[in-house]
């Protein structure tokens, strides 16, 4: 997909062909597409091919002769691939968005939709004008962090959701689930400290030009990044934490089950032993040999132990 947006006045409108100060927004594009982002805008195929590979990390790169420059950050994505209204099923990742800066025109390349792009093209972004390409990717930017912290906190309540299921669980679901949470903190540690390097890189001013009325929306963009990195660690440990009691809980549990069945065995295992000595054919060895005393004296035993395991609390 190649669509084509600018801003007129203070609307962000979608545009049919290329125009100067302009955003070409691409998604998943056809060979057509690729071809047409580097024979007719003029993207340099290294570029196109870096920001649409899946693998790629984030990094900066530029070409002096073109004055053409490529900034590759990841941005988290959520899916729901086994149940769509079961939220202990989401899974989280990043994934690379390239942005190109070339003459008169921005370029953001990607392999899935965005949705702070969608945001931008359906103008619910204020401020938003594809003229000044530097806020543009400020802006981006913010929003890319913002969404960070957003799947961060929504990390901490399923966390907090399957936590409360510890006590009672003896099996693997909420340990996979776990273990699939502290696999997108992960994902966004590592996206998270790759896009802080590239903010750091912007703001020397080598990169992109740098202008006075963008410098607090750039210090916005590295604070929220900060804040994510710091969330990610903090909740990255709680999860650990939690992982370690989740284990405990299991294994005690299983503990439990195993002690109260034992117990159960033993005062089952009553009856038995007083029939076997009243088995042996052994005429008069044993007193009472009356067929109800064997049955009464496995009773009465049964109970008595029955009752002393219950006062030193083995059935808990």
């Amino acid at each position: 997909m190649l669509e084509f947006y600018k801003t007129v006045g203070t609307v962000t409108k979608k545009i049919d062909k290329l125009e100067d100060d302009c955003w070409v927004n691409v998604v998943s594009p056809t060979e057509d597409e690729k071809k047409y982002l580097i024979e007719e805008i003029g993207v340099l195929p290294e570029f196109v091919r870096s920001s649409l590979d899946d693998e790629e990390s984030p990094h900066i790169d530029y070409d002096d002769d073109l004055d053409q420059r490529l900034i590759v950050v990841d941005y988290p994505i959520m899916n729901n691939k086994k149940d769509p209204k079961d939220i202990t099923t989401l899974e989280y990742t990043t994934t690379p968005l390239g942005i190109v800066s070339y003459k008169k025109y921005l370029i953001t390349m990607s392999l899935k939709e965005n949705q702070e792009l969608i945001d931008f093209k359906n103008g619910l972004t204020k401020g938003l004008n594809t003229s000044m390409k530097t806020r543009f990717i400020f802006m981006l930017m913010l929003k890319i962090s913002q969404r960070f912290l957003a799947y961060l906190r929504q990390i901490d309540r399923l966390s907090s959701l399957t936590e409360q299921k510890l006590h009672q669980s003896m099996q693997n679901r909420e340990l996979i689930q776990m273990l699939g949470l502290e696999k997108s903190l992960v994902f966004f540690s590592t996206s998270l400290k790759s896009d802080e390097i590239i903010i750091n890189k912007i703001m020397r001013g080598k990169i992109l030009k740098l202008y006075e009325e963008d410098q607090d929306l750039l210090d916005d963009v590295l604070i929220e990044v900060h804040q994510a990195i710091e969330m990610c660690n903090i909740y990255s440990n709680i999860l650990s934490g939690t992982m370690d009691a989740f284990a405990s809980v299991i294994s005690n549990n299983l503990n439990i089950v195993m002690k109260v069945l034992t117990v159960i065995t033993i005062v089952m295992s009553i009856p038995n032993i007083v029939f076997s000595f009243y088995g042996m054919n052994v005429e008069g060895s044993l007193p009472w040999n009356l067929w109800y005393v064997p049955l009464i004296i496995s009773l009465v035993i049964c109970i008595i132990v029955t009752l002393i395991f219950k006062k030193k609390k083995m059935f808990q």
